[in-house]
């Protein structure tokens, strides 16, 4: 059963034609992770049509903050709206290396966009927003986003099967 948060952004996703929210594999992975005791700020790199992000809120006890970048004006004005009733949630309208790093620390990140387009210097950038003991989640990856992640000296990184076809990384900050 989906929490009714997820429900509803899947039906935001629905209506907008978005075909890149990540899988339920992934949503109940970030789902898991956000419940974890503890948990005391936590973002998303990349709103889309918020399913991720409504996974993880789902999850977050009621007064942890939530921070989500989108480049998408019309996507960021409909995860907007999705939240309205849930102060702790902040949408952040721009490019996540401006909005993000005057909220971190964080505990836990799920890195959702264009990180195959710079992999070393976005790899750098997501993991000065951890926290030491900070996890960061990546899914839909592609060989040199795998390579970067698994050879930084800064995380402890496990590559993980989420489905028969893809996997997802987690990486703690040392």
């Amino acid at each position: 059963m989906l929490p009714p948060l997820v429900q509803r952004a899947l039906e935001l996703e629905r209506a907008q034609g978005f075909d890149r929210s990540c899988a339920p594999e992934v949503g109940r992975l970030l789902h898991v992770l956000a419940a974890e005791r503890g948990r005391t700020r936590v973002a998303e790199i990349g709103t889309g049509a918020a399913v991720g992000a409504a996974w993880i809120v789902s999850a977050l006890a009621p007064q942890v903050p939530f921070f989500t970048a989108e480049l998408d004006k019309a996507r960021a004005s409909a995860a907007v709206e999705l939240f309205r009733d849930d102060e702790n949630v902040h949408v952040l309208l721009g490019d996540w290396r401006e909005t993000l790093p005057r909220e971190a620390p964080f505990d836990l990140l799920f890195f959702d966009a264009a990180k195959h387009l710079r992999p070393r210097e976005d790899a750098e950038l997501a993991i000065g927003l951890l926290a030491p003991g900070g996890i960061a989640v990546l899914d839909d990856l592609t060989p040199p986003v795998t390579e970067v992640w698994l050879a930084h000296p800064a995380i402890v990184v496990v590559q993980l099967a989420t489905t028969e076809a893809d996997t997802a990384i987690l990486a703690v900050r040392r």
